[in-house]
């Protein structure tokens, strides 16, 4: 793959300093220097320390990625939801880890993803996953297709600037409107698995509307400020409002089967094209049966 910019200022300038402005890491450079990319300024290879001048194309060919042995690929379906040369969005069914773990090896939404990408013969096949679900949770995952694309996207991701949409059905009805949930989340004493909130856990802030009450249970809009372990479903429990479904954080009515969490978007500004994407996720058929029955118990 190759990048090319134009350099467009009128003073003469390092390329290097352009490189680096451009959001291209060290790491990056180095990958290009010593596995098999190029810099180019006008057809011609170069190194970081030309001079640029008005005028110029620089052009970053990206070296080839293999895939990663250990990562298996799987050949289940996959639901694209965007892609571009740069960046993947697929929408996770709930059940499918979002990665491989001891005890998910062989089919999580990387193993999908691996499949993807040989079935579809990319020369990148290196997966990049830049944000991640609870294996529980479905909705918008965001992958990127090459290792440049990554880490672009990743220092966005690192300054807030990827926002995650969900729907989320809490128990109980919930009073305010909309309301920002501002506090620390840390692992529990007893568990490597469990979260709660604590006077010295990490900085996490919530923010929520309601978009719909019902007799015993509250459909509810979340974006997330902060991108903590279990963040939403740990909030909502601390308030005494757990997810329906959720008995990980106390809710055992046995209404639903899992947590009722859904990520139904991802936006953010490209960082090739400075586009603005909203890539919506549609809400699965089990949390719509869910929300007929809701409804269907307010009006009896």
């Amino acid at each position: 793959m190759i990048i090319e910019w134009k350099y467009e200022e009128i003073e003469p300038k390092p390329l290097k300093t352009f490189l680096k402005e451009k959001e291209v890491s060290k790491k990056m450079l180095a990958k290009v220097k010593f596995r098999g990319g190029e810099l180019e300024v006008n057809g011609k290879a170069v190194r970081v320390r030309e001079t640029l001048h008005t005028g110029d194309t620089v052009k970053m060919s990206i070296p080839v990625e293999p895939a990663n042995p250990y990562l298996i690929p799987s050949y289940e379906p996959l639901s694209v939801l965007f892609e571009d040369e740069h960046f993947l969005v697929v929408n996770k069914p709930a059940g499918t880890a979002s990665v491989p773990s001891s005890t998910h090896r062989e089919d999580t939404m990387a193993n999908r993803v691996r499949g993807y990408v040989e079935q579809k013969n990319y020369s990148h096949k290196t997966v990049h996953v830049v944000t991640r679900l609870d294996r529980e949770t479905s909705g918008a995952m965001l992958f990127a297709k090459n290792a440049f694309a990554h880490s672009m996207i990743d220092l966005r991701l690192r300054r807030g600037e990827i926002h995650k949409h969900y729907q989320a059905v809490v128990s109980n009805q919930l009073s305010k409107e909309h309301a920002l949930i501002d506090a620390p989340i840390g692992r529990t004493e007893d568990s490597i698995i469990t979260r709660k909130v604590r006077t010295d856990g990490k900085p996490s802030l919530t923010e929520y509307w309601i978009k719909e009450r019902f007799s015993h249970a509250t459909l509810v809009n979340v974006k997330l400020h902060t991108g903590r372990t279990h963040q939403i479903r740990v909030h909502f429990a601390h308030m005494g409002y757990p997810l329906i479904g959720d008995d990980l954080y106390g809710e055992t009515s046995g209404q639903f089967a899992r947590q009722a969490l859904h990520c139904d978007e991802l936006s953010f500004q490209h960082p090739f094209t400075k586009a603005e994407l909203t890539i919506p996720a549609l809400l699965p058929s089990d949390l719509q049966k869910l929300l007929e029955q809701l409804r269907k118990s307010v009006n009896k």
